[in-house]
Parts: C-alpha cells; structure tokens; sequence
C-alpha cells in the first residue's frame, strides 16, 4: 500500500498567509501606537518627561537584545518562534484593559508593558526578515519586500486613523484590547505555516555566531554607510514619533481623531515611496535613489514646526508624509541589498547587527527628545528633531556611496 504525499504547499500560498498574518499584527501595532501614549496621557495624567520614556522604553530592547536575536532566531524554529512572541505580546498589551478595568493600572505598568512587548516585537522583526526569503525567490525579493513596505504604509495610514476615530468611541483602554486580538489572530495563522530554520544549525558559541554578523556588516563597504544611514533615520524617526501626540494635545489642541490623522500621513508618505522605490532604483540607481530620496524627504520634514493650531495641522501632516516617503525609499532597498548579498547562514545575524546598531538609536531618540521638550519646550525641541531629518542623507553623502549609482558596484569591497 503506497502512502499518499502530502503535496507541499504553493510559495505563493505560504506568502500570502505570511503576509496577512503579519499584516493582521501591525495593524493592532499601530492602534497601539496612538492609544497608548493616550493613556499615558489622559488616563494616567503623565508628564511630557513619562510619555516619552514611555515611548522609549517601547525600544530600548533593541539595545538589550539587537545582537542576541540573530543567534536565537538562527536556533530556534521560525514559525514556533513567531507564534510564541505573537502570545507574549497577545499578554502583555491585554494587560493593561485588565488592570484598568480592575482599577490596579498603572504608570509602572505602562513601562512594563511597553518593554515586554517591545523585546517580543525585536524576535520577532529578526524572525520574520529571516523567514521572507525562504518562501520568496531571491529575484522576487525586491517586488516583495516593496509589498511589505507598502503593506506597511497601509497600516501607518489605516491603524492610526483607525485609532484616531475608535478612541472618543471606546477609549484608549478599549482599543489596546484590539490589539491584542489581533495578536491572538495573527498566532492562528502564522501556526498554518511550515516550519523553517535559519540556515543550517551549529553549535558554536553565542558570542562567536555574534561576532561573525558584527564583523561582516561592519567590514562591508555598503552595509556600513547604510547601517549609519539607518541609524540617524531611527534616531530622528523615534524623536518624531514621540514628540508627535504631545505637541498636537498640548501646542495645537488637536483631538485624538485629528493627532491619529496627522501619525496616519506617515503611512501615506511610506505607501508612495513603497509604489516608487523599485522604479526609481532602477532609473537613477539604488545608491542615488537612498540619499536623493533622504534629502527630499529631510527639506519637507521642516514644515512640521509651522503647525501651531488646529489650522495649520496640515503643516505637520504634509511633513511627516514627506520624512517617511524619504525613509521608506531607502529600507526597501537596502534590506533588499542585505537579503541577497548576505550568505545565508549569515543572514540572521546579519539582520541583527544592523538592528541591533540602528534600531538601537529608537530608545536613544525618544528619551533625547523628552528631554529637549522638558529643558527647551516642545516647539524648539520639534525644530531641532525636524532640522536632524536631513542629517541622514548627509551621513551616506559623506561616504565612498556618495560616487556610486548602485550599491552593488562596491560588493567585492
């Protein structure tokens, strides 16, 4: 008796219930990321000074745990790996509806809230960079990963939006609530995947697997201009992104509908450079497209100050779709670059370095920002973070980048 085979599934099917199970997941992210600084605000009744730690403790795990990850994404299997952080992060975010209906919540909670969700949010960001090109060709890479970041813009627009209108609704407690529902969603279905490891297994040393990541991206003559270019992108990035709800409550007297429409223009901004990105690579090259991009995107970034009421909003709005079009043109391209030209018994790691050492400046931006608008006040403090936004390309202008058309043409160093 012959026993039937199962047929392995299409990598088209494997992608798309890939794309929607993380899609599913950061759409409730980005509910999350204008409700809870709003109960940190208006539930809680915090300082400037908390709601940007707040932000920053949201990040700071890409420092504790950036460079740890690659090795356990690379030892651990993927699917089990991503169903068990979507739980975690399912948990923590569901606790704080929990405490608060109960009457126990708290700031501390808050902070505890945003560490465990963030260090689950750094595994699983590694394990899904890692798994995309084991059910992607490599030539399809570039067209995937511009879904991706399109996918993403949607759900900078849409889940903040969303946010903004659920809010005098529900609540902001309520809303967090949805969060962790999608979370739950997200599990179910990412458990309908195959699993998949990280290149082949080893038994050397955690420090050893570390520093082979750390030693190629920081050697590599076009992974570490773009890891410096990433890095004040992050900076500048976490700063904005902490500054946004407080100056609009407190400078422009913007409701929460009006603060989750200008976060949401930063999706809109990343939605066209994502439908953009492959073309104007392939006009004016990949190298040119990052930096040209960054300078665009950096001038415009300066209009956001000019918002001063309700009425100029569109200021801000106009700015921040501007900054992220900018930002969005350059991740697409040079995580493509690291995907395709990183061996892949590397790639984890690899991917780890380079956010361990960028996304390693989010925490840093939030709090240097809380500060700022503490010793300065929010409007000089938005100005100096607005005029930071053109630091970025400068950083690639001053590098051997500078001369090239693609970045390929510096691989064989």
């Amino acid at each position: 008796m012959t026993v039937p085979v199962e047929p392995r599934p299409d990598t088209r099917v494997l992608f798309w219930r890939f794309w929607l199970a993380t899609t599913t997941s950061k759409t409730g992210a980005m509910l999350t990321a204008v409700a809870l600084p709003l109960v940190a605000l208006n539930v809680l009744h915090s300082s400037a000074l908390q709601v940007t730690l707040l932000a920053a403790a949201g990040q700071v795990s890409w420092l504790l745990l950036g460079l740890p990850a690659g090795v356990i994404v690379q030892r651990c299997p993927l699917r089990t790996l991503q169903v068990a952080l979507e739980i975690v992060r399912m948990a923590a975010i569901g606790s704080v509806p929990l405490a608060h209906w109960t009457g126990a919540l708290t700031y501390s909670q808050l902070i505890v809230v945003a560490l465990v969700s963030g260090s689950a949010t750094v595994l699983f960001d590694i394990a899904s960079s890692t798994f995309l090109p084991s059910v992607v060709d490599k030539e399809e890479l570039t067209a995937r990963n511009s879904l991706f970041s399109g996918t993403d813009a949607v759900t900078h627009t849409g889940g903040p939006s969303l946010s903004g209108v659920l809010i005098p609704l529900m609540g902001p407690v309520a809303v967090l609530a949805l969060d962790a529902v999608s979370n739950l969603l997200s599990a179910l279905v990412l458990r309908t995947l195959p699993q998949r490891r990280a290149g082949a297994r080893t038994t050397e040393k955690a420090m050893v697997l570390i520093k082979e990541g750390w030693h190629f991206v920081v050697r590599h003559p076009v992974m570490r201009p773009c890891m410096i270019w990433a890095t004040a992108v992050n900076f500048v990035s976490a700063a904005l992104l902490a500054l946004t709800p407080l100056y609009l409550v407190r400078e422009a007297d913007a409701s929460a509908t009006l603060v989750g429409i200008v976060i949401a223009m930063d999706g809109v901004g990343a939605f066209l450079g994502s439908l953009l990105a492959t073309r104007l690579a392939g006009r004016f090259g990949t190298a040119r497209a990052i930096w040209g991009a960054g300078l665009l995107g950096g001038a415009l970034a300066l209009l956001i100050p000019l918002t001063t009421s309700t009425g100029t909003a569109w200021y801000f709005a106009i700015g921040n779709a501007g900054f992220a079009f900018g930002v969005v043109i350059g991740s697409i391209i040079t995580r493509t670059y690291r995907q395709t030209e990183s061996p892949a018994e590397l790639l984890p790691r690899v991917m780890a370095t380079v956010r361990f050492v960028s996304w390693g400046a989010l925490p840093a931006g939030a709090a240097v920002s809380g500060v700022l608008a503490t010793t300065l006040g929010l409007r000089p403090a938005l100005w100096i973070v607005c005029v930071g936004a053109l630091a970025a390309p400068v950083t690639l202008l001053l590098t051997r980048v500078r001369g090239l058309r693609d970045l390929t043409a510096l691989s064989a160093g």
